[in-house]
């Protein structure tokens, strides 16, 4: 994430409820991923699992994204 966002999500997290549940969501995301990428092996299920948070992580960044996009178009205007 560039510093731009960061600076952008640490003003607003405190004011936004929908960024901060955006954020809390993304980085359980991050925790859960990082769990099966540390096995050595995931079975079938597991590796679908991983995808389906894989997708959920990137649906929710893309949610951040936008939000973020209209604290940047307020800041311009």
């Amino acid at each position: 994430m560039e510093k731009q966002d960061l600076e952008l999500i640490n003003r607003y997290i405190g004011i936004d409820p929908e960024l901060k549940r955006y954020m809390d969501e993304h980085a359980e995301f991050e925790r859960l991923l990082e769990e099966y990428n540390r096995r050595p092996y995931l079975t079938a299920e597991e590796s679908l699992e991983r995808k389906r948070l894989q997708k959920m992580k990137l649906a929710g960044r893309d949610k951040i994204e936008q939000i973020l996009a209209k604290y940047r178009k307020e800041a311009v205007a």
